[in-house]
């Protein structure tokens, strides 16, 4: 399980779906968690590899995103995904020969428009969409970076999961009210879904509206002894928005640090 795997995911549906208004998060110390959820969450964090995925440092995926239209898919566009643990991110796409550059390094970000040949700084809203996809990530509750913003994890029980299967769901809640659910297998806790609602403004009626939001994690395969989904499906109020389907994935290949640079101008772009 890798960070791209959800933060990509949310990074490039971003650029395909209205900006959304979601609280901020304050920066807490660590909270204390119940047993059963943390007993959940060491059997989840085996599942993926253990000690292997806990020092993964920097991850490469590369593949396919499909946005979806009222259920019917798009045409697809091919991605890079860059990551360099804990905050730094750059994905690119290519779509009909045109390449489109996100990138995230901690509190700044920019983005690069090949079609329209501009570079700028992303702006307030679009840095708080990466820092929510952060903390909303199957990554985060894995590493345990929640415990520094302050959110308790707790046990919520089980759920069906298909035939003969269930799943064992835990709940981050942050200190001003925001949660987030992530199901594991009970089985073998291998993770299998993220959930949580968000607030955007009905646009006939201009009033805030609540958006169910789901992450669904499929095809795990074994890399480096690191178990990491290829196919995540995102839904929105359970109609699918979005597809990733990954062709490859590499842990630890070193990446230089101007990768995630702001370029000087257009032409410095790589």
């Amino acid at each position: 399980m890798n960070k791209p795997l959800i933060t990509c995911l949310v990074a490039i549906a971003l650029l395909t779906y209205a900006p959304l208004a979601e609280p901020a998060q304050a920066e807490k110390p660590g909270a204390p968690t119940d047993e059963k959820a943390e007993k959940v969450l060491q059997k989840a964090i085996r599942a993926v590899g253990g000690d292997a995925y806990v020092k993964v440092q920097t991850v490469i995926g590369r593949g396919l995103f499909t946005g979806y239209k009222e259920g019917v898919s798009l045409i697809p566009s091919k991605f890079v995904d860059y990551i360099a643990y804990p905050n730094r991110e750059r994905t690119e796409f290519t779509t009909s020969g045109a390449r489109i550059i996100q990138t995230n390094a901690a509190d700044k970000g920019w983005l690069f428009d090949g079609a329209a040949k501009t570079i700028k700084d992303q702006n307030a809203q679009q840095l708080e969409d990466f820092r929510f996809a952060m903390i909303t990530s199957m990554e985060n509750v894995l590493h345990g970076w929640w415990r520094q913003k302050g959110a308790v994890l707790n046990y919520v029980g089980r759920r069906e999961a298909g035939v003969g299967r269930r799943n064992e769901t835990v709940r981050l809640t942050y200190p001003d009210g925001f949660w987030v659910e992530y199901e594991f297998a009970a089985t073998d806790g291998m993770p299998a879904k993220v959930l949580y609602k968000r607030k955007q403004k009905n646009p006939d009626t201009e009033e805030m509206q609540e958006i169910a939001e789901e992450d669904r994690l499929y095809k795990p395969i074994t890399i480096d002894g690191i178990v990491t989904p290829y196919v995540i499906d995102h839904f929105r109020n359970g109609v699918q928005t979005s597809r990733i389907a990954y062709e490859s994935i590499e842990f630890n290949k070193p990446l230089a640090d101007s990768l995630f640079a702001k370029p000087a101008n257009v032409k410095a772009v790589k």
